[in-house]
Formats: structure tokens, C-alpha cells, sequence
């Protein structure tokens, strides 16, 4: 009697094949999200814990780029349209979301840099775009983004013309929106003296430091001091004249408008995110507080 050829360890590979294709089929979009943030292909930004590269003197500018889904009903715009940086410079920069909806929408955001290149020397450390976003009805936000670009970009020969990073984000409606992180995280967050001392090296710190003259005057102590009073400093007749006293509200509307604020000025920077300003206000207003406090302690003869 002839014996039947035996077809199970054929039939068992060809399942074992068939469940691995399904299972890369299944996995491909995740495969292939693992595959961008680890080279940095198609300008997928990487992650870090923290910024402990080295400064480097060369500078790029980064652009912002934001779009919405159509059936997103959301305004999601940059706080502002660019910022200048170092190599490995830790660089706050924010971000506004509104709700024009009466009801709550959970939201996911994409993004990429340009040129694709760049993606992989492009380190965000904090990012909405990590997580799933919930924005109650009609409510509106300023949103934080953590970054810096590594300084390995300039020695990288394929990245030598780059001077220029535009970083897109899109915002899409959640395809799993069980568990998303809710964004009044952000809605009335207090003045942030932290967050302000990484904006004013952002923003300030080209033209001024607290402790002595750049191109700008001296920073350390101007809460509360007469402008113009900063001895040795050539200031504008304009401000000179002015009888302004360094606060909060005059400090504002000086960073939201130095020319418009007083007629003649000769600082042309302006900051126009409410948010980016009371941070950096904060910060000099913690630094003016801790320059009192020690100079204090050295009057009554503490360390």
C-alpha cells in the first residue's frame, strides 16, 4: 500500500508566512515611523531628554510652517513666523490652537522639517506633537515646543548649505482619541521665569546680557530702573526723554513695540506672543529679585 506524501510541514510554513505577512502589513505604519525618527528619512524630527550639545557659533534660521485638516475645526497658527538660532542652542518657541467649535475636538499632530536632510540634526525635547490633544469648545491655547539642532549639522558635508529649517506641523482629527492629554494644561499657565531665561536667549540674547553691554545696555536690574539710566550706554534721545520706569506693563508694551511704544527708539525687535513676553518679563524680574536678595545678605554679612 502506497503511503500519502505527508504536506503538514509545508502547510505549516506557508501559514507561519502567511501570519508574518500579515503581521508586517499590520506593523508597516509603525515600522515605518520607527524606521523615519531613527534616521531622520523623509524629515522626521528626532527626540531628546535634553539639550547637552555644545554651542556652536554658526546660526540657522528656523521657519514655521502650520496647516489644519479640513474636518478639523481648529485655527492653529505660530506665536512667530521665525526664530534665528545657534547649533545646540535650547530654543522655547510656541505655538496658538483655537477651538472654533462648540463642541471638543481631539487632535494629532504630524510634522516634518525641510530640507529632509536636516531631519535627523532636528532634536525636540518638549512637543505636543508627542501625544494625542484634547481642546475643549472654543477655547484657545499657546502651545510649547522645546527644540535645538544639533551642532553636528555643521560639520556634516551634506548639510553645509544649510542655513534655512522650516518645521511643519498639520493637525489631523485623533484617530484614537481614548486617553488624549488635555491642552488647558496650557490655557492659564502662570508667568514661567524657567521658560523665559531659554526665551530670552532666544529672543534677547543677540543684542543683551544681564550682566554687561553687547549691542544693547545691560539687562540685570531694569525692573524697576528709570530707562536710559544705565551709565556710559549711548540710548536714543527718544528713550532718554522718556521718564519711563521699567515694570511690568512698560516692559510689555516696549517687547510688543519699541517704536510704536516710544516714537524714535532705536530697537526695531519686537515680540508679538502675549505668552513669549510675560515669560521673559518673568525672568527678569526673578533675576532683578535674586540680584536684591544677594546683595542683601552681603550687607548684613551672610554668605
Amino acid at each position: 500500500m502506497t503511503r500519502r506524501p505527508d504536506h503538514r510541514p509545508v502547510l505549516a510554513l506557508l501559514l507561519l508566512l502567511l501570519a508574518t505577512m500579515i503581521g508586517l502589513v499590520s506593523y508597516s505604519s509603525t515600522l515605518y515611523r520607527l524606521f523615519c525618527a531613527a534616521t531622520g528619512y523623509a524629515g522626521t524630527t528626532q527626540r531628546a531628554a535634553s539639550d547637552t550639545a555644545k554651542i556652536s557659533p554658526r546660526m540657522v534660521t528656523v521657519r514655521f510652517s502650520t496647516d489644519v485638516a479640513t474636518d478639523l475645526p481648529w485655527r492653529f497658527v505660530p506665536a512667530q513666523p521665525k526664530v534665528k538660532v545657534h547649533l545646540g542652542q535650547d530654543t522655547l518657541v510656541f505655538f496658538k490652537a483655537e477651538n472654533l467649535s462648540s463642541r471638543d475636538y481631539v487632535g494629532h499632530a504630524t510634522f516634518n522639517v525641510t530640507p529632509e536632510k536636516a531631519g535627523i540634526y532636528f532634536k525636540k525635547i518638549q512637543c505636543f506633537c508627542f501625544t494625542e490633544e484634547r481642546l475643549a469648545a472654543h477655547q484657545k491655547v499657546e502651545m510649547p515646543v522645546d527644540f535645538f539642532v544639533d551642532p553636528r549639522l555643521g560639520t556634516d558635508p551634506a548639510t553645509s548649505d544649510v542655513d534655512t529649517i522650516t518645521l511643519s506641523y498639520t493637525f489631523f482629527v485623533s484617530p484614537r482619541p481614548a486617553g488624549a492629554r488635555d491642552l488647558a494644561r496650557f490655557a492659564h499657565a502662570p508667568p514661567d521665569p524657567a521658560a523665559g531665561r531659554e526665551l530670552f536667549k532666544t529672543w534677547c540674547s543677540g543684542c543683551h546680557r544681564l550682566d554687561r553691554a553687547v549691542i544693547g545696555p545691560p539687562l540685570s536690574g531694569v525692573v524697576g530702573r528709570h530707562a536710559g539710566a544705565v551709565a556710559g550706554y549711548p540710548y536714543s534721545p527718544a528713550l532718554s526723554r522718556s521718564d519711563i520706569v521699567w515694570s511690568q506693563a512698560t516692559l510689555d508694551k516696549w517687547l510688543a513695540g519699541p517704536r510704536e511704544f516710544v516714537p524714535g527708539a532705536l530697537m526695531s525687535v519686537s515680540i508679538p506672543d502675549p505668552a513669549t513676553r510675560r515669560d521673559i518679563i518673568a525672568y527678569l524680574e526673578a533675576q532683578h529679585l535674586a540680584a536684591f536678595s544677594q546683595k542683601g545678605r552681603r550687607q548684613e554679612g551672610t554668605p
